[in-house]
């Protein structure tokens, strides 16, 4: 039983890892910027593609509908969250522990014995 809930916790942690690797990018592509997550400003330090306002002025102002706020038109479908990038469309919906996936989280996800043999399972989809 110990041996089993070892193994777990290793595979956990390997694959958490495994998605923030995948989510890092090359030095010179990052940047301090601002996003709106949820409606609300937040700046941090990261990827270009993932901050769409330089400052949290011009991130603030879109919130005030003074500058195009995609994600006030809600693209993000069944409970997915918006967040607003640089890159087009100009938002990216996480959908994790939503039960959907796809661009809009508009995608039911499949049981794991539903998915044919050498198909990726959507990581949105992987209940830890």
């Amino acid at each position: 039983m110990q041996r089993w809930i070892v193994l777990s916790a290793l595979f956990v942690i390997t694959f958490s890892g495994l998605i923030y690797l995948s989510r890092a990018c090359e030095l010179d592509q990052t940047q301090h910027g601002c996003r709106i997550d949820n409606g609300q400003c937040t700046c941090a330090f990261g990827c270009k593609s993932e901050f769409r306002y330089a400052t949290r002025k011009e991130c603030q102002d879109a919130l005030k509908g003074r500058s195009n706020d995609i994600c006030s038109r809600q693209p993000c479908l069944n409970g997915g969250s918006c967040t607003q990038v640089s890159t087009m469309p100009q938002y990216k919906c996480r959908c994790e522990g939503t039960g959907y996936w796809g661009g809009r989280c508009q995608r039911v996800c499949p049981k794991p014995e539903q998915v044919p043999a050498g198909t990726k399972y959507p990581h949105e989809c992987v209940v830890i």
